[in-house]
């Protein structure tokens, strides 16, 4: 895959299923593993240092942003603490130091279920989906929060996903890995959110369903929503990335856009297999 499969003019450029108020500055990152200047982004982990009950410290002094409309993306190695950056950002663990924001606003303290009513939207690697219930009923669970009308998202969610149309009436258990994907990823859309999170999309399936997954995830962030994803497919990822973030035991290694950071050498060595 390379970046000229996506072209500006592609993508679904309607903003509406998203609910984006106020809009951050980013400066531009570097590869050095100095820290960027993120401090006015929508969303934004800062400095958070953390682990997960009693136990050690997993993150350390990490931060992770992302601005309407782009999509950041979090690799590393194994264990490098990638899905417990995006855990601290959503609040599954209790942070030590640092904070989270949200459009301006401190979430530090909120549980997941108060932050998905500000607006964040995060769809986790595994068990994401009620595999018993159809694809439209799935979706409609995605909106339980809502009390308006949710035919025009429902819609929209449709449009950027045609199989689950095709398929609404099926059981969602019964479709292939990268259709279930879609599924949950049109499930957190259900809630307008004002971020949304993906943990992992393409672990499990195919370079073909992950291009296609990738190109869904392009369209989506068109749309003006920000993306903020952890990936093990690091170069693929990368290369669909505005902003890159390299941890290494839970700690920013090289923070850039995704084309610096694809053209740092030591990444590349490092991280991306020369």
């Amino acid at each position: 895959m390379t970046t000229d499969s996506y072209q500006d003019d592609r993508g679904n450029k309607d903003r509406s299923i998203t609910n984006p108020h106020g809009r951050g500055t980013m400066s531009p990152g570097t590869t050095s593993g100095e820290r960027s200047h993120t401090q006015d982004a929508f969303l934004i982990g800062d400095n958070m240092t953390g682990g997960y009950g009693q136990g050690p410290d997993i993150l350390h002094d990490c931060t992770i942003a992302v601005n309407p409309g782009e999509i950041a993306v979090i690799v590393g190695p194994n264990g490098a603490g990638k899905s417990t950056g995006m855990k601290a950002v959503f609040g599954m663990l209790n942070l030590r130091k640092g904070a989270v924001r949200l459009d301006g606003e401190d979430i530090t303290a909120l549980s997941p279920q108060d932050r998905v009513a500000k607006g964040m939207g995060f769809v986790p690697q595994t068990s994401n989906i009620f595999t018993s219930m159809t694809v439209e009923e799935n979706l409609e669970m995605g909106a339980f929060i809502r009390r308006d009308d949710i035919r025009e998202t429902m819609a929209q969610v449709y449009d950027l996903f045609p199989i689950l149309k095709e398929k609404r009436g099926q059981a969602a258990g019964e479709l292939s890995g990268g259709q279930r994907q879609q599924v949950a990823v049109g499930r957190a859309l259900m809630t307008k959110p004002k971020v949304l999170m993906l943990d992992e999309p393409t672990a499990g399936v195919s370079p073909i369903v992950m291009d296609e997954l990738f190109d869904r995830i392009i369209e989506v962030s068109r749309t003006g929503i920000p993306i903020l994803m952890v990936e093990q497919n690091a170069r693929q990822a990368l290369e669909i990335a505005d902003r890159g973030y390299v941890l290494v035991q839970g700690r920013n290694a090289h923070t850039g856009t995704g084309k610096e950071l694809l053209a740092d050498e030591e990444v590349r060595r490092s991280f991306l297999g020369g």
